[in-house]
């Protein structure tokens, strides 16, 4: 239960890959070109999550480094730029191959129906990192034919830079006002991350708004690429207003908060 009165909200955005898209299992798969060339014991093989943050690393120096460049690309480059640390050569077609991982990647388990749920109640809006093509790719997938639908999707590649760059939620802010009259600044836009590093600490700098989708990130052994929880906090970084495991969990309090609502309203009458 939460204290945070989530039914005077209008819209809700999305970081999409790590909260409503398993981006880690998914580039773990994709990374098997490189960790099947290291040894068992190898610390990448012992726990892949090391991988994928040394992955991360990558993609994000990239991101800062080269704003423009498409996500299947800032993909293909971090991949081949892993391998150069493991030390490995990379089998023919193994980078290309990763550049289309975010189109295949499937959603959590709780996704789908959360979203369902959602949508009766909000406007659902995504930003994300990742490219027009390979979300839209993803969108018919796996979203449109379960009949979530979003109002808008803003990407990086629109953008012309990566989260966690201001650049991007100030777009977000402009594009939600201009589009569907939500005002972030009169609370009405919510933002919904797993990334403690690329969405909630320039949420709080900006003072937008967010709750945390954690995913397991709030236990040392699940940071991953979200971010060090505890570190992040020491720093006075975080200022999320709630926090829920899943999209599942964050939709049955928003389910249950409308209910009451409701049900009060018709006690009046």
């Amino acid at each position: 239960m939460s204290s945070l009165d989530l039914t005077t909200i209008r819209a809700l955005s999305f970081d999409c890959y790590g909260t409503l898209i398993d981006w880690e299992s998914g580039l773990i798969s994709d990374l098997q070109p490189i960790l099947s060339q290291l040894p068992p014991s190898h610390p990448w093989n012992l726990r892949p999550l090391t991988a994928v943050e040394h992955f991360n690393k990558h993609s994000e120096h990239l991101w800062a480094t080269k704003p423009t460049q498409l996500y299947q690309d800032n993909l293909i480059e971090s991949f081949t730029l892993l391998a150069s640390e493991a030390g490995v050569s990379l089998p023919d077609n193994s980078a290309s191959e990763i550049g289309t991982g975010p189109a295949r990647w499937s959603p959590f388990h709780d996704t789908l129906a959360g979203l369902a749920i959602l949508q009766r109640h909000y406007k659902l809006i995504i930003l994300s990192n990742v490219s027009n093509a390979l979300i839209q790719k993803l969108q018919e997938t796996y979203f449109i034919p379960q009949g979530v639908k979003f109002s808008a999707i803003y990407t990086a590649e629109q953008i012309g830079s990566y989260k966690p760059s201001h650049n991007n939620f100030h777009y977000l802010f402009d594009h939600a006002q201009k589009e569907f009259d939500v005002d972030w600044k009169k609370g009405e836009l919510l933002h919904v991350a797993r990334s403690l590093t690329a969405d909630h600490v320039p949420a709080k700098e900006l003072g937008f708004p967010s709750v945390w989708i954690s995913r397991g990130g709030d236990k040392p052994e699940g940071y991953g690429t979200g971010g060090d929880l505890k570190q992040l906090e020491g720093e006075g970084k975080l200022g999320f207003l709630g926090k829920w495991d899943t999209i599942g969990e964050f939709a049955e309090e928003v389910e249950r908060q409308f209910r009451e609502k409701e049900e009060r309203a018709k006690g009046q009458e």
